[in-house]
């Protein structure tokens, strides 16, 4: 094998390796976050699952109550009136979500 072929052979390992590591670190989140969007302007807030929690959050319209709880986050003790955001209960996938209508709040974990 000619040096030029093992120069290019080293350099397409080290840029698989970097691809795999950095989907690894990037694709589609690790489920180990959610991100809670509310309020007008709307304002982002990342939440650590891998952390029990319970959050008091001011919409501006309602103060949702949330809980983080064994890798998972949900609307608790809703104050709107209908308490839909209730029912969907744990969310702890990628992609999952949830929202408060009346509090204009969503959920996605990440």
């Amino acid at each position: 094998m000619t040096e030029k072929r093992k120069n290019l052979l080293f350099i397409a390992v080290i840029l698989a390796l970097a691809a795999v590591l950095w989907l690894a670190a990037h694709h589609g989140g690790t489920g180990r976050t959610a991100v809670l969007r509310y309020g007008d302007p709307q304002v982002e807030q990342r939440i650590d699952l891998r952390k029990n929690a319970e959050y008091d959050i001011d919409t501006g319209l309602y103060t949702i109550h949330l809980r983080v709880e064994n890798g998972g986050i949900a609307f608790v003790d809703s104050p709107c009136p209908d308490h839909l955001c209730e029912g969907f209960g744990t969310l702890k996938n990628e992609g999952d979500w949830a929202a408060c209508m009346p509090a204009k709040a969503s959920i996605t974990v990440e």
